[in-house]
């Protein structure tokens, strides 16, 4: 079985450091790689650029408020993108805005997580997310370059 791979889409280097740092602590297996901006994201997810090695991620978790291409850009390029359409998206982000919800969801985000203000809700949050999309759900094969 092929370690899973979770792309991390986040401009915060301490949210992005916590959350590696919980996946690396599941009991589960991963490989977690990570950029900090949206234009990285979609060169990551295309293989161009410094990413043409880069491998093909089972999860794209997304923050929507990044520097170049928000959230919501690259949300929309992947889910119109036929090679990528299928990589679940799980947006992770600060926003409680009822419109940020509702537009990542009419864009194809797969799910909507808020960031917990404190530790021990953030570690829960991340685990949770993990557990289901990871383990328990069952996903499409990752396509062969």
């Amino acid at each position: 079985m092929k370690t899973p791979e979770i792309l991390l889409v986040d401009d915060n280097p301490a949210d992005t450091d916590l959350t590696s740092e919980v996946l690396a602590q599941s009991k589960q297996h991963f490989h977690v790689s990570s950029v900090s901006d949206g234009a990285e994201a979609i060169s990551f997810l295309r293989h161009q650029g410094k990413y043409t090695d880069a491998p093909s991620p089972d999860l794209v978790v997304l923050d929507l408020n990044l520097p170049i291409r928000d959230g919501r850009q690259v949300l929309s390029d992947i889910k119109a993108d036929p090679v990528l359409q299928k990589i679940p998206v799980v947006i992770f982000t600060t926003s409680q805005a009822n419109s940020d919800v509702s537009r990542s969801y009419e864009l194809g985000a797969n799910c909507y997580l808020r960031k917990p203000g404190n530790l021990t809700e953030f570690v829960a949050v991340v685990q949770s997310m993990a557990q289901f999309w990871l383990g328990f759900a069952r996903l499409p094969q990752r396509e062969k370059r």
